[in-house]
């Protein structure tokens, strides 16, 4: 339906060429695609099938129940998978003469009942598969926006100074008992520093796991997220076992609080920044954490993530003074 029906009306013409080259997992969220009939099926069948606006059935469609969207021009019918109460967009085209038209949308619909033609459009494998991705997509995405918001309240808590925890429980808390829910307690201290020729704010972190999640990929997932959400830059923090520090000037940290307090309001998640320099770490530490995208110290200190191409960044100075000292 996608690649076939849905020919115009595309907000971006880069929709329709991945849809042509059979390239749909590059476009994210199938329903959140620019397509006005696409919107209309998700304004009108909702997450929560007690939310649903009213709707006409297709009466055209005999195999099976379809019940009919309209945005614009666009005519679409939707199908309630019963075993899941998963609704799917399962047709879609032009309505044309008053529904009288031999090409009118619902007129192929009902021309479909019979032929074997209707029942190719129920969803196949591979849309399951889709379906899958997508909503792991969007329940981790939910979470981290929940993370996010957990860290703009402690962050407006101490911005200028002070210490705030919380705790941050599993994306898919109540599928596991109590005491395994929760994946990690995060503290907060903002520490006001003002000495003479030195004056700072700076911050530290401390994110203790549970035992249930103390080596898995869900906490280096949290950490991360924790840390750009207060300060985007990866290489601007420490590391020291569970704990990350950070070094602000004076008021930065409230102005970071604002930042974050309005990209919470518009349920933006925030985007880690690149390093701009490349850092020595030891070989053994650099080999598996590329792969699985975790974080490394550098001689210097710094807490990284070694996904960049390292060559094409200019050498950490602090890292290149320590390697010089390293023995021969």
């Amino acid at each position: 339906m996608l690649r076939e029906d849905l020919t115009s009306d595309w907000e971006s013409p880069h929709v329709q060429r991945r849809l042509a080259e059979g390239a749909e997992r590059e476009l994210g969220a199938l329903s959140e695609l620019p397509h006005p009939l696409v919107a209309k099926a998700c304004e009108v069948f909702g997450v929560d099938e007690r939310e649903d606006l009213p709707a006409k059935r297709v009466k055209e469609s005999r195999v099976y129940q379809l019940w009919r969207i309209r945005a614009g021009q666009w005519r679409g019918g939707v199908w309630r998978d019963p075993d899941t109460g998963v609704r799917w967009l399962l047709i879609a085209g032009l309505g044309k003469g008053d529904h009288e038209d031999h090409d009118d949308v619902y007129e192929i619909v009902g021309r479909a009942q019979g032929t074997g033609e209707a029942e190719r459009w129920l969803p196949t494998d591979e849309d399951h598969r889709l379906l899958k991705a997508e909503t792991a997509s969007r329940l981790s995405t939910e979470w981290e926006l929940r993370v996010q918001r957990r860290v703009g309240e402690a962050l407006q808590t101490v911005q200028d100074g002070g210490e705030a925890s919380f705790t941050i429980e599993h994306p898919l808390a109540d599928r596991f008992a109590a005491h395994e829910r929760t994946i990690a307690a995060v503290t907060m201290t903002v520490t006001p520093v003002r000495e003479d020729g030195y004056h700072a704010d700076e911050i530290s972190v401390d994110v203790e796991p549970t035992s249930r999640w103390a080596s898995s990929a869900l906490l280096w997932q949290l950490q991360i997220r924790v840390l750009i959400s207060i300060s985007p830059p990866e290489q601007d923090w420490d590391y020291d076992g569970q704990t990350f520090s950070n070094i602000g000037e004076p008021g930065s940290w409230r102005q970071r609080s604002e930042i974050l307090q309005r990209m919470i309001a518009d349920g933006e998640l925030g985007e880690s920044v690149p390093g701009t320099h490349s850092h020595y770490a030891h070989r053994l530490h650099l080999a598996g954490k590329t792969i699985e995208g975790r974080g490394v110290r550098g001689l210097c200190g710094v807490f990284f993530v070694p996904g960049q191409d390292h060559e094409a960044l200019p050498m950490c100075p602090r890292c290149n003074d320590e390697f010089a000292q390293l023995p021969g």
